[in-house]
């Protein structure tokens, strides 16, 4: 699902960088352990030693952990169904997300499906799941334009149904035989896809609510669900370094070594990593990851400058 924005925690930079340098060994480990065992805060101020510390105090047990879904979800239910809404009060990134993600997937389709015209689009019928779809933001203004078919993944019902209803047919203005098929109104850590149906999976602004070991199983199963060549791309706010928990909305976001990090543990290869442009300064910075199954010959990056841990659109 899409994500918010919060005002910014005032804590001193520096207290935060030291927070995030402090260096801990954990006695027990009850998740897969990350090995940059780097700080991090939430929207209170408070400070962890590590990420362990701080999923122990958060889900440490079946009843927390059930809570820790039960708010994430019940925080984006009293968010109205809209773009605005969904992105935190910040609709108006929407055309420069939307720019990004479209260069990033046109240079993905052409290394990846070596599609260099449409005629050849057509000779291959391409399907996407759009994980945390929202309002269908994603599929509407970009997906379906490249897809036959576009299934959307979202555990808000009111979203989804926003969703179906801005994808109807009579509502979107595409080529026949591009549409919103599935409409899933289930979360992340419960879905399993059918196996090689996707060719690529989407997973926007929506990471941040797994938990380390739920992330892990999840990219585990839908793993099962590419068609051979199809890819992940990944599309999150970064943190400078450790992570930064909301409390508001239980989610997290995570630093790029932390995701690597993640990735690794999953099976998955970085093929592809490119900053978003164009966001307003105060937010967190945005990173696009493309994921492949097989390990790629050369990863294609691009530098960012580095931003202070600002919390800000999750999703």
């Amino acid at each position: 699902m899409l994500k918010y924005y919060w005002p910014m925690i005032l804590i001193p930079q520096q207290q935060q960088l030291n927070s995030f340098n402090t260096v801990t060994k954990s006695t027990t480990r009850r998740r897969a352990p990350i090995s940059m065992e780097l700080g991090g805060l939430d929207s209170h101020g408070r400070q962890f030693k590590n990420a362990d510390e701080m999923w122990n105090d958060q889900v440490g047990d079946s009843t927390k952990k059930t809570e820790w879904y039960r708010q994430g979800v019940g925080y984006w239910e009293g968010v109205e169904a809209s773009v605005n809404g969904v992105l935190g009060g910040y609709g108006h990134v929407n055309d420069a997300d939307i720019m990004g993600s479209e260069a990033f997937l046109n240079s993905l389709f052409s290394e990846r499906f070596s599609i260099a015209s449409s005629a050849a689009t057509n000779q291959r019928h391409l399907v996407a799941l759009d994980c945390g779809s929202g309002v269908g933001r994603v599929t509407k203004n970009l997906l379906i334009r490249y897809f036959n078919e576009v299934d959307l993944l979202e555990p808000v019902s009111h979203f989804l149904e926003k969703a179906r209803e801005s994808l109807a047919p009579e509502n979107h203005m595409t080529a026949d035989m591009n549409k919103a098929t599935n409409f899933f109104c289930v979360p992340l850590q419960e879905f399993t896809p059918d196996a090689g149906r996707y060719d690529v999976i989407w997973v926007q602004w929506c990471i941040g609510h797994l938990t380390d070991d739920d992330f892990v199983s999840f990219f585990k199963r839908a793993k099962v669900g590419l068609k051979p060549g199809g890819f992940f791309v990944l599309k999150e706010n970064i943190a400078r370094n450790g992570f930064v928990l909301d409390n508001d909305d239980r989610s997290i976001t995570r630093s790029d070594s932390y995701f690597k990090e993640l990735f690794h543990q999953c099976g998955l290869h970085l093929y592809k990593l490119k900053d978003q442009k164009g966001l307003p300064e105060e937010l967190f910075a945005v990173k696009m990851y493309a994921l492949t199954t097989d390990v790629p010959k050369k990863v294609h990056h691009t530098r960012s400058k580095v931003r202070a841990n600002r919390p800000g659109i999750i999703k």
